[in-house]
């Protein structure tokens, strides 16, 4: 079997798969108060074809799927497309990423389904009224309760913190503290510029380096070994049942071990983040392609994958204006 192998020897086997473009918040971080151009429901990839490019891509070797929106939970029939995803024998983990807000009627049900392995759970205060300023939404009762339920659960139970300046750097060390007592992963995540107002409009961008002096100025960390393709650099305190991680996203320090790919909601393909976006599988597929035929197609995508993210960046194309986060595939 064909694996997905791009030019600088990276084995590709993991595929973030937004499943809408909508959202139920409006974070600051990821598109402006009043929103985004919403897809049009015929734009949107169906869910047989979601499953038919994740089935092709098992076949070349991914084993693992993170389900992301927007707000996964918000496209109706979600939870039937977890189930059919199950049904792939192939795939190891399914995982989701969600802002809570809406799930918790829906864990007992994702616990029964033995491939979904997590939730990461964006969370980016512990403070009703500045969770409310950061998400434009007052549902922070909502989603600690889903906090709550998550952690009862069988599920592992990650929490992302986007690092905002002015926002939220001085609840950085209340979030650390929730792993002294609860078995969860409290990622921190460097803020990136895609938030769909065309231009980046960023305070002071805490980056890994002085989030981690942050929590060093309380705790004594230390790092834990992690999976080359990790995502995080992550860390332990002693005497904490749960753990603590830094995403690089933005200063792009883990790009050289990188095994991932995007299909955004309309079935752009993108080998990185910070690209245009590479392909339009929706087209190819509903032109009639075969299930070989977009073998070979993303065989040949891979190849194109840059070596990092700010390779990809500069290759953008002249004036192409800053993409929700939202309509990227959070």
């Amino acid at each position: 079997m064909n694996s997905l192998i791009d030019s600088f020897g990276r084995q590709i086997d993991y595929v973030r798969l937004a499943v809408t473009d909508r959202c139920n918040l409006r974070c600051q971080y990821c598109m402006p108060a009043h929103g985004i151009d919403i897809v049009p429901k015929d734009e949107l990839l169906t869910f047989d074809e979601m499953a038919r490019l994740i089935r092709v891509l098992s076949e070349l070797g991914v084993k693992k799927v993170r389900l992301t929106g927007g707000e996964p939970f918000v496209r109706k029939d979600f939870i039937q497309f977890l189930e059919m995803l199950s049904f792939n024998d192939l795939l190891q983990e399914i995982n989701i990423t969600t802002n809570g807000a809406l799930i918790s009627k829906h864990i007992s049900k994702i616990e029964t389904l033995k491939k979904v392995k997590s939730i990461n759970l964006s969370i980016d205060s512990l403070q009703r009224e500045k969770f409310a300023k950061i998400t434009r939404r007052d549902v922070f009762l909502e989603v600690f309760k889903t906090f709550e339920l998550l952690e009862k659960s069988s599920l592992e139970l990650k929490l992302n913190v986007v690092v905002q300046s002015g926002f939220n750097t001085d609840e950085i060390n209340d979030f650390v503290r929730l792993t002294k007592e609860k078995n969860v992963s409290v990622r921190f995540i460097e803020e990136m510029p895609f938030n769909g107002k065309g231009q980046r409009e960023m305070n002071e961008n805490w980056t890994f380096p002085k989030i981690l002096n942050e929590i060093k100025r309380e705790f004594e960390v230390t790092e834990i070994q992690s999976k080359k393709s990790s995502t995080s650099r992550n860390y332990k305190i002693e005497n904490h049942i749960g753990s603590i991680g830094i995403i690089p996203s933005f200063t792009r320090t883990i790009c050289s071990d990188c095994n991932r790919i995007r299909i955004t909601s309309k079935g752009t393909f993108k080998n990185c983040l910070f690209d245009d976006g590479v392909f339009n599988l929706r087209d190819f597929i509903r032109n009639g392609a075969s299930d070989e035929d977009v073998k070979t197609l993303f065989l040949s995508l891979v190849k194109e994958k840059p070596e990092n993210g700010f390779i990809a960046e500069a290759n953008r194309k002249k004036g192409s204006v800053s993409e929700s986060m939202s309509t990227i595939g959070g």
